[in-house]
């Protein structure tokens, strides 16, 4: 099996109360290896997304360094107007991240 190619591992969101993710932890590809953790806002991770950078959900494996846990690759989904970051096509009425912890 190939290994996944990603530019982001995003391991937990904090939601506003309006149903959006106002903030991610994340890991960021830097080269050949990852950053620690960050907080990219919302805008800063629908920029990297549009841009057409690929972020999965996951989790890092402990004392593995670079080696994550992937659980589903987020999308941008356009519905009246907004963009929504989901991990699966259905119905939705915010952004939806399921399968990672809520800070």
């Amino acid at each position: 099996m190939a290994k996944l190619k990603y530019d982001g591992v995003i391991e937990a969101v904090h939601y506003r109360p309006d149903g959006q993710v106002e903030w991610a932890r994340t890991y960021l590809r830097r080269g050949p290896t990852f950053s620690d953790y960050i907080l990219l806002d919302r805008q800063t991770l629908l920029e990297h997304l549009n841009a057409g950078k690929k972020f999965y959900l996951g989790e890092r494996i402990l004392y593995q360094g670079g080696e994550f846990n992937i659980f589903d690759q987020i999308k941008v989904v356009k519905k009246n107007g907004q963009e929504y970051l989901v991990t699966q096509s259905g119905e939705f009425d915010g952004d939806q991240l399921e399968k990672i912890p809520v800070i």
